[in-house]
């Protein structure tokens, strides 16, 4: 199932902190992601993409 997503612009591990989590972390929030997605959901991640990008939390 993990494999069969397709990518989007953002997404729970782009706003949960990116680099400062492993590669196991970040493939449960995504299968997570895949297994519990809705439109409350997707919301919810937009929201909080705007505040990720701009203090740049867990970026390079």
């Amino acid at each position: 199932m993990f494999l069969t997503a397709r990518p989007g612009i953002t997404g729970q591990w782009q706003v949960t902190g990116r680099s400062d989590m492993a590669y196991p972390g970040r493939a449960f929030l995504d299968l997570d992601y895949v297994g519990e997605s809705s439109l409350a959901a997707d919301a919810s991640i937009l929201m909080k993409t705007i505040p990720a990008v701009v203090v740049r939390k867990g970026a390079h």
